[in-house]
């Protein structure tokens, strides 16, 4: 769970700044207000705490002079300081595949932000929801969060797109006339969950861009960039290492793990916590980049790389898999040269 004093990863400051000078004001007295630094020479090493971001977002809002601030910081975002992201998406083969960058958003730029692809009777929801303690006017980042997804998604797709739906959980704001003007698509507040709603077909619509080689690479680089910053996350490194030193971890839980470093399971748990984390969600990041690795080496079986993540079967490690990347074990390999 992202705690409201977590400090993740600053990559977003020039959007924001962007997003701003098109709302009409300038964004530094904003991140004066709250304590952020700003430094793009060193924005490799930059900090924010989620709870500075979510005073800055409460102040830009304020701020914004005819437009609305998440819409617009939305519609702007660009992985300036990610390009290999960028490289990522524009080289995907499909928009199924595409999604998978998901994943490395909340490990990158912000671990408020889960989203999950399901998909039911020819319907596909896109759902987002906002986890951890974090105060402040949660509906503007999945604002934000939808006007970036619709954007790239349109990029790519070009004319083919077509979104039946967004779903929004909270309450219709005062500005809700802004919203169908805005997504282009109806917009349905008081919902179950916060959804974007669309036929599952065009998950697989062929993509123009598709450029397998270079979209390896592009994965590969994400992937280091990945683990650079696990290795300055502490308790997060530590089982990391552990789990690449024995697999076999996968299969013995959060007492296993404890034993494994020494700890007591409840001194592993404080410090995840502290570290703005859980172990579960480490977990499963890890299975999948494990996964993602083993997929490439063809003499390993998909028995022998479930038995190995700790799955109970292969369909269980199918479904997991197929849950993060977005498609099946069988198909990744293909995909990879």
């Amino acid at each position: 769970m992202a705690r409201s004093d977590e400090a993740i990863p600053f990559f977003t400051l020039p959007n924001w700044a962007t997003a701003a000078a098109q709302c009409g004001f300038n964004i530094e007295p904003v991140f004066r207000e709250v304590g952020i630094e700003m430094d793009l020479l060193q924005l490799d090493r930059s900090n924010v705490r989620l709870s500075q971001l979510a005073q800055a977002m409460d102040l830009c809002v304020a701020r914004s002079v005819g437009q609305h601030f998440p819409f617009v910081l939305g519609e702007t975002f660009a992985f300036d300081y990610l390009p290999e992201i960028t490289t990522f998406l524009n080289t995907s083969s499909t928009l199924r595949e595409a999604f998978r960058v998901f994943v490395w958003v909340r490990a990158l730029i912000n671990p408020m932000l889960n989203v999950r692809l399901e998909e039911q009777a020819g319907q596909a929801r896109l759902l987002l929801e906002i986890v951890g303690d974090v105060a402040g006017p949660s509906p503007y980042f999945i604002e934000s969060v939808f006007a970036t997804t619709l954007k790239f998604a349109r990029a790519m797709l070009g004319g083919r797109a077509h979104f039946e739906r967004l779903q929004l959980a909270y309450p219709e704001p005062s500005y809700a006339a802004r919203f169908p003007s805005f997504f282009g698509t109806p917009v349905e507040f008081d919902q179950a969950n916060n959804a974007l709603v669309f036929e599952s077909v065009l998950l697989d619509v062929p993509l123009g861009g598709a450029f397998p080689a270079l979209h390896q690479q592009s994965e590969q680089l994400v992937e280091r960039r990945l683990t650079r910053l696990l290795k300055k996350a502490g308790i997060v490194a530590d089982i990391e290492r552990a789990f690449s030193a024995d697999p076999q971890l996968f299969t013995r839980g959060l007492n296993g793990m404890a034993t494994a470093l020494g700890l007591h399971p409840r001194t592993l748990q404080r410090r995840l916590r502290e570290a703005g984390q859980n172990y579960a969600d480490v977990q499963a990041q890890l299975r999948f980049r494990m996964a993602s690795e083993w997929l490439q080496q063809a003499a390993l079986d998909l028995e022998t790389i479930s038995e190995r993540l700790g799955f109970s079967d292969r369909r269980s490690f199918t479904r997991a898999f197929s849950r993060w990347a977005g498609t099946s074990p069988s198909e990744f390999r293909r995909r990879t040269p």
